[in-house]
């Protein structure tokens, strides 16, 4: 079901960090708090911070909201940040490191610290690093994106104005939205309620592909289901169990060398013959007959073996077997042709009284045609 049904309140939905511009007028960038609500609402926070040294100690951080306040239909699902050249903005944030676990790797390989945090000036393009100058000189700097369950806007800072929209879904909403560097650009990516997968070139927002995907049949889809850059993405298709999936079809091409195998296929090699006196001498009970000790199957035959050889008196008993067998095999033929004979007799005594029963049937339909011959219908 969409947020935009049955909903009382209004919730936020997602948040952005990011040294951006707060007011129309103000050429200068700030560190702000972007927040998105349920209702499509995007505010913008303005965070003053003090200066470095005793002042920030005691001074204490200004939080206002300030700028436009933008609207959009449906909950607000991703908030990014471009610039002029339509590279994306990473998030201004600085990663937590234990000072002792750094000091104790450091010491142990012998090489220089790595500072954690990173100056401004490497998370903006070099064409917005110098802040110096007007409005009017330089013009629209950065743009944000904003992208709802139902439409996603881009607009151009500072002056607020939206330079490109698109209608994501009309009847359906969209599940999972996010912006991705894919093949040396940027695109929005959507996962919709309908099962569909959709892609964006930004900032433009020209639509790339639609893809019948998967459908939304279960809500741990819909919990899960996030996109990443290199137009990868996740999900767990059950609660044991991680899909993964790609949208970049040069990545596809090279997946069948970047598979590996958990095993190396070998020939087996092939089983020895075992040999006789391992058998015979090797210990334990084994059931020997004499074809496998003295047969064609043990090999070569020993000279020491008997062959049985037949004498002159196998012939004829190989000759009276054969004529045993055509014996029997005349006295079934002859039993036959009796029993044939018996089934012809039979056959020849039910012709004979079929004859004499049709003669008499013959002879009394034609007496009683002579009987009824004269007589009118009437004196029936």
């Amino acid at each position: 079901m969409s947020s935009l049904e049955n909903i009382s309140s209004e919730a936020i939905q997602c948040l952005a960090f990011a040294d951006s511009y707060t007011k129309k007028s103000e050429p200068c960038m700030f560190p702000t708090l972007w927040v998105g609500t349920s209702l499509g609402s995007v505010l913008t926070i303005m965070i003053n911070l003090p200066p470095p040294g005793e002042t920030r100690i005691t001074q204490p951080v200004v939080v206002s909201p300030c700028g436009t306040i933008f609207r959009l239909k449906g909950s607000i699902l991703t908030m990014s940040f471009l610039d002029c050249n339509g590279a994306l903005i990473p998030y201004s944030f600085e990663t937590w490191r234990d000072e002792n676990k750094d000091r104790e790797k450091i010491m142990f390989a012998g090489c220089a610290e790595t500072p954690t945090k990173s100056s401004s000036n490497n998370r903006m393009s070099p064409t917005l690093s110098s802040g110096s100058g007007s409005q009017d000189q330089f013009g629209d700097r950065q743009f944000v994106v904003f992208t709802s369950e139902k439409q996603s806007r881009v607009v151009a800072l500072p002056s607020h104005n939206c330079v490109y929209r698109q209608q994501l879904a009309d009847v359906d909403f969209v599940v999972k939205a996010e912006i991705i560097s894919l093949k040396d650009s940027v695109c929005l990516v959507c996962y919709s309620s309908n099962g569909h997968i959709t892609a964006y070139s930004l900032p433009s927002l020209r639509p790339l592909i639609d893809y019948d995907f998967l459908p939304l049949t279960d809500q741990r889809i819909a919990r899960t289901f996030c996109f990443s850059n290199r137009g990868h993405g996740l999900y767990l298709c059950s609660p044991t169990e991680v899909q993964k999936f790609t949208v970049s079809a040069e990545f596809v091409q090279s997946l069948s060398e970047m598979v590996g195998e958990l095993f190396l296929p070998h020939d087996m090699p092939e089983a020895p013959k075992e040999s006789f006196f391992k058998g015979l001498f090797g210990g334990g009970l084994r059931s020997l007959d004499r074809e496998e000790l003295f047969g064609e199957s043990s090999g070569r035959a020993s000279r020491s073996v008997a062959k049985h050889i037949p004498g002159p008196q196998a012939a004829i008993q190989d000759l009276d077997k054969r004529v045993t067998g055509v014996t029997s095999e005349v006295g079934r033929a002859h039993q036959m042709m009796v029993e044939r004979g018996e089934k012809l007799g039979k056959l020849e005594d039910r012709a004979e009284k079929m004859a004499s029963e049709a003669e008499n049937f013959s002879h009394t339909s034609h007496s009683l045609m002579l009987k009824y011959k004269d007589k009118k219908w009437y004196q029936l």
